[in-house]
């Protein structure tokens, strides 16, 4: 296929996303916190959401890739299956006994099943095994396998940078099987035979540090703008720049550490890029962040300058020089009601040419008066999860933007 990102805003031509399914109706009062969930979702109308969304992206000229699909494409060899099912399930993760059980049910399913339940997790009355110490300690609803209900933000786990993609090490354990199911469709599928792994390429590699791919940004041809956040932390980041300097992917990367909190809980909650010079901007951090300029050093390390002004350092990072922001002047409880929601979590189509939730009223108007397309889709179900058009892609090609 050709894969090649080198901007968020350059024509796109194909996406990875996921529709929901199993994993959002695994949620429960009692498990959603777990799992990273502030609330239940109405399964359904998230389906219909998401459909809606997909139907923007693909009218747009966009081909859009379903991660279940291309799952089943891989795993439909059957010795590849078994590597991934015996990879996965563990004695370590539910015992002797039940691991071989549960590996027995995974692997009897047909193709397109077994990759629901991979998504979608396994229960022990499912398995139907009620002999050994483990399954006498857990309950039929119980999860042997867990769900993976944040699998619909498909930024996080990937992020394609050039012509290579980066398997992010998740923060939370819970997300961690993610990263894994992208490095397999990486690694075996035939649309990306070739493309390089920047960083990430073996399960389990630079843990503890970790980053998530709502915090890198890829603003300019050679550079990055990178959130140290709740999620992604200095040594994730200062690890995932080290390895893209040194494989000559980048020139620049902006590091912005933001306040940890729910609300910012990644970089592209509080500032997307709509525009090939334009940022849609949440005034109140611009304030509240500090911003580091990084570059590669003798021997391997990094150069590392602190910078007065985001907006400075995004029009560094970019390589323009100069940028301009779109920062909603709307009153304050309204601002932080929409940036809870997602506002400036935008996913472009083209330059100027952008995919909004249709409840942030006001920052739709703002963007569209600042000259950007708005295209406003359906957000009663989806937002619950705490992410935004953005957060649901992973591109892996766009056009080039013109030098």
């Amino acid at each position: 296929m050709g894969s090649e990102i080198r901007s968020e805003v350059g024509r796109l031509r194909a996406v990875i996303v996921h529709r929901p399914d199993l994993e959002l109706h695994r949620l429960t009062p009692g498990n959603k916190d777990e799992l990273l969930f502030d609330e239940l979702v109405w399964v359904e109308k998230a389906r219909e959401e998401h459909d809606a969304f997909s139907a923007t992206i693909a009218d747009s000229g966009a081909q859009v890739l379903h991660l279940s699909t291309l799952l089943e494409e891989v795993l439909t060899d059957r010795e590849l299956a078994f590597e991934f099912v015996e990879a996965h399930v563990t004695e370590d993760l539910c015992g002797r006994r039940l691991a071989e059980r549960v590996r027995r049910f995974l692997l009897e399913l047909t193709v397109p099943d077994l990759v629901r339940h991979l998504i979608g997790g396994v229960t022990l009355e499912e398995v139907g095994e009620t002999e050994g110490l483990v399954a006498a300690l857990h309950g039929p609803d119980d999860f042997i396998l867990t769900p993976l209900p944040n699998a619909v933000f498909m930024r996080d786990s990937s992020v394609w940078v050039g012509s290579g993609a980066i398997l992010n090490p998740m923060n939370r354990p819970v997300r961690q099987r993610e990263t894994n199911l992208l490095r397999l469709v990486y690694g075996l599928h035939p649309l990306f035979a070739g493309s390089p792994i920047w960083f990430g390429d073996q399960p389990g590699e630079h843990y503890p540090a970790s980053v998530e791919g709502g915090d890198v940004l890829v603003v300019g041809d050679r550079g990055l703008a990178i959130g140290i956040s709740e999620r992604t932390t200095p040594s994730g980041a200062a690890a995932l720049a080290a390895q893209l300097f040194e494989q000559n992917v980048i020139d620049r990367i902006l590091a912005v550490e933001l306040p940890k909190a729910r609300s910012t809980m990644h970089l592209d909650t509080v500032v997307t890029m709509v525009d090939v010079d334009a940022f849609v901007l949440y005034t109140k951090i611009r304030h509240q962040v500090r911003v580091l300029q990084v570059t590669s050093g003798a021997k391997g390390h990094l150069k590392v300058d602190e910078v007065e002004d985001l907006v400075a350092g995004l029009a560094w990072a970019t390589g323009l020089g100069e940028v301009r922001t779109i920062e909603p002047p709307i009153h304050s409880i309204q601002a932080e009601r929409e940036q809870w929601n997602d506002a400036n979590n935008t996913f472009a189509l083209a330059p100027g040419e952008v995919v909004a939730y249709e409840r942030n009223v006001a920052t739709n108007e703002v963007l569209e008066d600042a000259g950007i397309t708005v295209h406003r889709i359906p957000s009663y179900e989806l937002p619950r999860g705490r992410g935004g058009p953005r957060c649901m892609t992973c591109p892996v090609r766009r056009d080039p933007l013109p030098s």
